[in-house]
């Protein structure tokens, strides 16, 4: 007859992945950069437009850097992270 309070072994830890190589890094910033900056330009366009180069390069970067920091970078980390446990696994 088995203890009911007896505890289980715990789980595995899932295997560490170590950070993303150089080109791999470089492919999750441009994935990201690219789309932010094409739907920022297309969404403020108009009024990018009419301001000098170097004030329409402040506004493009004060508004993109964050959503790519916070918003998508850290999800494709999430992704890769998924696809090389996916791909050690088999």
């Amino acid at each position: 007859m088995s203890d009911p309070t007896a505890k289980s072994p715990p789980a595995p830890a899932p295997p560490r992945v170590g950070p993303p190589t150089k080109h791999q890094l470089a492919l999750m910033i441009w994935l990201s950069v690219f789309p932010t900056l094409t739907v920022i330009n297309l969404a403020l366009g108009d009024w990018l437009a009419t301001l000098s180069p170097v004030l329409r390069t402040f506004v493009l970067a004060t508004v993109a850097v964050p959503i790519v920091i916070y918003g998508l970078m850290p999800q494709l980390h999430k992704i890769r992270v998924r696809l090389v446990t996916r791909t050690a696994a088999r």
